[in-house]
């Protein structure tokens, strides 16, 4: 059994990133580090006092520690890990794209005053277990041992246990919005022989922890 140290170096660099830039940022919101209302979303303050970074901050928080942090967390570390070493091995550019151009779909669905949120990340998250979905419908899941059931009904499943819980189901709504775009666009379409309108750019590339590989 791999200990917790051995398990970190193992993450694939994308999910690892934003796993723990998402644990840092709700860790320093307990350490009363800085006011959640600093990285909110507000377009009104990005236009007009020029505060651009609320546009990327505003994903990085899924929510003080709490049940919904944990999961969407653990959502990361499974699927999102899953998604790059499985269909984005290799591919990690690719990745950061998806990641990339599902935030920017979202920040413009926010524009709409009832669909914008604070935070979006939830939204983001909720892409992830879309698309992976998408790339592995076939996969068996069994759900906490309760029901077993197919990979492409996965969003759907987690749509019912948030409806359950009364949870919010805008953020996984819009994410699942975002994330049939990007697999449209990405994948349905190509394969209905049009073209790939939505190829990585190569500024992408020169990410820190990307490879052009």
């Amino acid at each position: 059994m791999s200990t917790p140290a051995e398990y970190y170096k193992s993450l694939p660099p994308v999910s690892k990133v934003y796993g723990v830039a998402c644990l840092l940022t709700t860790t320093a919101y307990y350490l009363q580090l800085y006011s959640p209302w600093t990285i909110t979303l507000s377009y009104e303050l990005v236009f007009k006092r020029f505060q651009v970074w609320r546009l990327v901050t505003n994903f990085f928080f899924l929510g003080p520690f709490s049940f919904s942090f944990a999961f969407r967390l653990l959502i990361i570390a499974r699927y999102g890990v899953s998604l790059e070493r499985g269909p984005f091995d290799k591919r990690t550019a690719d990745y950061v794209w998806m990641l990339i151009f599902g935030a920017l779909s979202l920040l413009v669905m926010a524009v709409v005053p009832y669909l914008w949120s604070r935070f979006m990340g939830a939204s983001l998250v909720f892409m992830i277990v879309y698309v992976w979905g998408r790339e592995f419908p076939n996969a068996q899941i069994n759900f906490y041992g309760l029901v077993s059931f197919k990979g492409f009904y996965l969003p759907w499943i987690y749509l019912t246990v948030d409806l359950l819980l009364g949870n919010p189901l805008k953020p996984d709504i819009l994410g699942m919005v975002a994330g049939h775009l990007y697999y449209f666009l990405t994948v349905l379409h190509p394969l209905a022989g049009g073209k790939n309108i939505l190829k990585t750019p190569l500024w992408v590339y020169p990410f820190p922890f990307v490879s052009s590989a």
